[in-house]
Parts: C-alpha cells; structure tokens; sequence
C-alpha cells in the first residue's frame, strides 16, 4: 500500500532530524576543538587552539594550576556522567533555552541562576553589541535579563543547534548546590521587592506547608520560611504539577552536562580565575573585563549552616537526595552541617 505523499514528507523530515541529532551526539564523545585560523595562517600548519592546548597532550606539570582545575573538572563530570546516567535522549528545543549563543565569539553559555549568571549575561551582551556596550556594569540588572537581548540555541534550527554545538566553546559555571538554594531562597522570599514571587510561590508554599496560616500570609506570601521552602521542594506534588523555577532547579536539569559536552566547567567559588581563562579560550580577553563581586554578604557554608540548623535530619536527607546529582557531578562535597541520620 502506497503511502500519502504528506506521510512520506513527514517521515523523512523526522528521519534527516534524527540523523542530524545522531551526529552530534557522536561528535560529543571527544572536545570541539576548531583551530583559531588567525592572520592568513594555513589550516594545514600545526597550531594548536586554546582547547587543544588546554585538554590534548600536554603533561599535567605543563599546566596552571587553573588550566589543571579545569581539566580535572571536566574529566570527573565524563566519569560522573557515565556512572550515573544509563539512557541518552534526544534534546528538545525546551532543553536549550538556558544555552546563550555568541556567534562572533563562537561561545555558548549556559546561564545557572544564583551562580554570577547576571554579569555573564552583561559580558556577552558587551561581546556580542558591536560597539554598543563597552563596560558591563554600565548594564542595569533588570536589562541584562530581557529576553531578546541575547540569543538563545532553541531560536535556531536543528542543523544550526548541531553545528554550534559542535564547533563552539560551551561552557558552565557552577556553584555548591545548597549555598546556590539558601541564597536564591534569601534573593526571592526574603526581599520585600520581590512581590511577584511571593504571590506566584509563597502563596502556594503558605497554603500547603503552614499550619493555620493567617489571611494576610495566604494573599501575600511574603514570609516565607527556609523550612517551608524546603517542605515544598521535596513534596512530590510539585513537580508533578509544574517543573521548578529556574532559581531552584537542578543545574544538571537546566544545562544538561551529560548530552552537551561543555568545554570548561567554572565554579563560583573560583569565579574570577575560571571567568579570565574563559574570555582567554574566546579570544576575548582584550575586549571584556569579568566585573569583581562587591557583595559583602555573600551566601557561604557558614550562612548556609545557620539555615540548615532548623532543618530537620529527615527534612535534610530528602533534600540532598534531590540534589544528589548536581553534588556528584561537580564534584562537592557533603556539607558537613548536615545531619541526615
């Protein structure tokens, strides 16, 4: 029986989609390393690009002490990444809504929320305005989070998604799960301005996690607190209704470290040295300066300790479960305030 020519055309789409998908994730079991071709040089002479230098053949004593860090982190995210993840998927444009593109740098970012994700979203947005922007912390906040400003991987196609994600330097910065948790918990339900989150959220949270609350606690939400934050992010019936915020979510939900092989894994907690070595692989060392934090209170193991104290060992083991994957993978260790017998 002959197949309509409508069925034939969508089956062949899906086919040249899959294969094209199939490519990329062959491509992934080694790094992206395009050669820089700079000055006429031939691509046929031995020059080696940044990656190639950085991940390729050199002896560790070569190294800095910031190029070993982050080859090490990628070689344990490998590792993690095979030990613990069994079935592939095929990535959906849903995926990549997170992965920022530089096409002029030839970079993809995958913003974490809580992890700096602001001042990188100025940098590319110095980077990629053609003269516009000079200076990042010239960039109000507010305006380095408007959708349009930058552009995203799920805007492209499937050939362009796979090409950049082949040939582009992709990289990731991370932070210790449960101090990126305490202060995203700090930043949206214990600041006054921010009133859209205490209505879509602390609403919720105080309805269902607080006995007897008061009528003003159930139209505002604006008191939230730590223990009933977690309460909420451990309760089955969240995410069977709704995926999380982008604040609290896995990072490994949100950038998915092992079906995109990111070139280098930064870290909060080495945020200025990994930021340099970043813009130094780009080529971009020159034109961009990573802006220094000024924060004086900035969320550590100790602030976290003292929102934990009032955590319950139950409480503390159910949440570190959930976050078990991000801790494995970017290699963290077990805080030791916690409590989880």
């Amino acid at each position: 029986m002959r197949m309509p020519r409508g069925g034939r055309l969508f089956l062949g789409t899906c086919l040249g989609s899959f294969f094209i998908l199939v490519l990329y994730f062959q491509s992934i079991t080694k790094p992206a390393v395009e050669p820089y071709v700079k000055g006429g040089i031939s691509p046929g002479k031995s020059r080696r690009s940044p990656l190639q230098t950085l991940y390729n053949g050199d002896q560790p004593s070569d190294l800095s002490a910031v190029q070993r860090s982050l080859r090490g982190r990628r070689e344990l995210l490998e590792e993690e990444c095979l030990s613990h993840t069994r079935k592939r998927r095929v990535l959906s444009p849903e995926d990549l809504r997170h992965l920022i593109v530089d096409d002029k740098h030839s970079l993809i970012y995958c913003y974490v929320p809580k992890v700096a994700c602001t001042n990188w979203k100025r940098v590319l947005m110095v980077l990629t305005s053609d003269g516009r922007y000079s200076d990042p912390l010239a960039i109000p906040a507010n305006e380095a989070h408007v959708a349009g400003n930058l552009r995203t991987l799920s805007e492209f196609s499937v050939s362009e998604i796979n090409q950049r994600l082949r040939s582009y330097l992709k990289f990731i910065f991370v932070r210790e799960p449960f101090e990126r948790l305490v202060s995203a918990y700090r930043n949206k339900f214990t600041r006054s301005y921010n009133t859209a989150f205490h209505k879509r959220y602390g609403t919720k949270i105080v309805r269902r996690h607080r006995p007897d609350p008061q009528p003003e606690a159930l139209e505002k939400g604006s008191d939230v607190t730590f223990q009933e934050f977690v309460h909420y992010l451990v309760d089955p019936r969240t995410q069977r209704e709704e995926p999380f915020n982008e604040h609290w979510e896995r990072v490994h939900s949100l950038c998915h470290p092992c079906l995109i092989h990111y070139d280098v894994v930064g870290k909060y907690e080495t945020l200025e040295p990994d930021a340099q070595a970043v813009l130094r692989l780009a080529g971009a060392e020159g034109a961009v300066r990573f802006p220094t934090s000024g924060k004086s209170t900035r969320t550590d193991e100790d602030m976290a300790a003292r929102y934990f104290k009032n955590i319950s060992p139950f409480y503390q083991k159910k949440l570190f479960n959930l976050y078990r994957m991000d801790f494995l993978l970017f290699n963290y260790s077990t805080p030791q305030y916690l409590r989880t017998r």
